[in-house]
């Protein structure tokens, strides 16, 4: 997939808890929230930790690595904007701090396996970049 800068996609609703998130992928980075107290990390964004109900979230940097755990080829698109990039894959990427997030892939079907690799790769997009997936480089 070839995302396009020209198309008109709906906006990421951006709400003061989510707002460093989208802050973070702007600069090029991810960021998730920890819990000040048990440690977890946190996504989506949200007032307390899910997992003690501590109300103390820090945001940190994130490493932007993570492993394929499902995903599906879109050939009819949600939204109108979509439409002219089909195919394209979206999976759940499960995040090396823990918590999983539903992205676009930048894989090709042929080239996509259960619990692959894969780092992020943001993409400009419309008024808001998004964090993409693509698979891992290998290292040397």
């Amino acid at each position: 997939m070839n995302p396009k800068t020209n198309i008109s996609l709906p906006r990421p609703t951006i709400t003061p808890v989510s707002q460093p998130f989208w802050d973070s992928i702007k600069q090029g980075k991810l960021t998730l929230q920890q819990c000040d107290k048990c440690l977890d990390w946190v996504f989506y964004p949200r007032e307390h930790c899910p997992h003690c109900f501590h109300d103390q979230l820090t945001w940190q940097e994130a490493s932007g690595y993570g492993q394929l755990t499902t995903w599906s080829v879109i050939y009819r698109a949600g939204h109108p904007a979509w439409q002219e990039l089909t195919p394209y894959i979206v999976g759940i990427v499960k995040l090396a701090e823990g918590p999983s997030l539903l992205t676009h892939l930048l894989i090709e079907e042929k080239d996509v396996f259960h619990l692959m690799e894969v780092e992020m790769d943001i993409q400009e997009i419309g008024p808001h970049p998004l964090p993409f997936f693509k698979k891992k480089k290998e290292e040397n």
